[in-house]
């Protein structure tokens, strides 16, 4: 096995992110006779999965070759016919995979369809990690059937989000925020409350500039529907809001949202407000694997203490704000003992040069 061609591979897979989605990205390589014959990955809007545009651009060419993928070949009808029928047709003598489908409908038949037809299949247990870091969001749903629920925050060195006063101007550069585009690429649905909406009239949209597989789903917590029809939330609505309400809501904020193109869904928890569970269930019925919650204390806090929040993504600045009344990260009623913190595990720290980092990582629900 040559790793440069798996290499290769994960670099095409790289292109297909934020725009497969509900599929995972995947990245193909033919070689045949030390030669790339034939490249190909997965986008929504192609149809076509990663092996067989390799397999077309290959031709003849891929006939006692070598396919390298990212990801076992499909053995089942979805979209397209099964993938792994088309490598066996296609003559491809062996295929190097960096790791298994955690799809169940797949789970190791593309392998055993492909060695049962003599075909010999590697796994590349090295490059695994790099696979499902590519597809991170679509490993869990496939292992959950929740979506992947990231908290995205930016924050002082001491852990604050706002000021009590005037809060103008941006906590982090406009670096640090561009680098929040690519996260949002890669979602599937963004969150934020009300109270985020009423006080920075945001948009919480894509601007990262690539085509993705389907819009973005933008979605408010607003337990009395008072995001303001005036908003430039509401106002930019094309299919791509959704406004979580209560029962309490009344009924003509709801009518006047609707006639602006906006859904507006009931979902009642307890304490008149929206139970974050109830939320991912929505989203997973409709097959949004991943969701960013970009939001302040309170609803921070709500998806934390409610156990569907699964990773951090958090940006710190150079700055401290103190003081007991500027905004923590988390709010709420918290956690009353040392010991019961939240943890986290897989800590990773990624440098913003010149003087900024962003921490991500995973809460450890053994012990949260």
């Amino acid at each position: 096995m040559n790793p440069l061609y798996l290499e290769e591979a994960l670099a095409l897979a790289e292109k297909a992110v934020g725009r497969c989605s509900p599929n995972p990205a995947v990245g193909a390589v033919i070689v045949n006779n030390g030669e790339i014959v034939g490249r190909g990955y997965h986008v929504w809007s192609a149809v076509k999965h990663a092996e067989i545009l390799a397999l077309e651009e290959a031709g003849e060419k891929a006939r006692g070759g070598t396919l390298y993928i990212t990801l076992e070949p499909c053995s089942h009808q979805g979209r397209t016919p099964p993938c792994a029928d088309a490598v066996i047709a296609a003559g491809i003598a062996r295929v190097v995979t960096a790791m298994e489908d955690p799809n169940p409908l797949v789970g190791g038949r593309g392998i055993r369809r492909l060695r049962d037809a003599g075909i010999t299949v590697d796994l590349a247990p090295e490059y695994s990690g790099k696979a499902v870091a590519l597809n991170e969001a679509f490993v869990h749903f496939m292992r959950t059937k929740r979506p992947l629920v990231t908290v995205k925050s930016a924050v002082t060195l001491d852990g604050k989000i706002a000021a009590p006063e005037d809060n103008g101007g941006w906590i982090t550069s406009e670096r640090a925020r561009a680098h929040v585009q690519t996260l949002r690429h890669r979602a599937d649905a963004i969150l934020t409350g009300i109270g985020t909406v009423l006080s920075d009239d945001c948009l919480l949209t894509d601007r990262s500039d690539v085509e993705r597989s389907r819009p973005l789903l933008r979605i408010v917590l607003d337990s009395q529907l008072r995001i303001p029809v005036t908003s430039k939330m509401v106002q930019s609505a094309a299919c791509d809001l959704l406004v979580v309400t209560t029962s309490a809501a009344p009924p003509a904020r709801r009518k006047a949202l609707e006639e602006k193109g906006v859904e507006v869904v009931t979902l009642d928890g307890r304490d008149g407000r929206t139970d974050p569970r109830l939320v991912t269930d929505l989203l997973a019925e409709r097959r949004y694997l991943s969701l960013m919650v970009e939001a302040g204390s309170k609803v921070n806090w709500a998806f934390f203490e409610s156990g569907v929040a699964d990773k951090i993504y958090f940006y710190y600045a150079p700055k401290i704000l103190g003081g007991l009344h500027s905004l923590p990260v988390v709010g709420g009623a918290g956690r009353k003992r040392r010991k019961d913190a939240i943890r986290f595990r897989n800590v990773k720290i990624h440098p913003l040069p010149p003087e900024e980092f962003a921490v991500e990582a995973w809460l450890d629900k053994d012990f949260s």
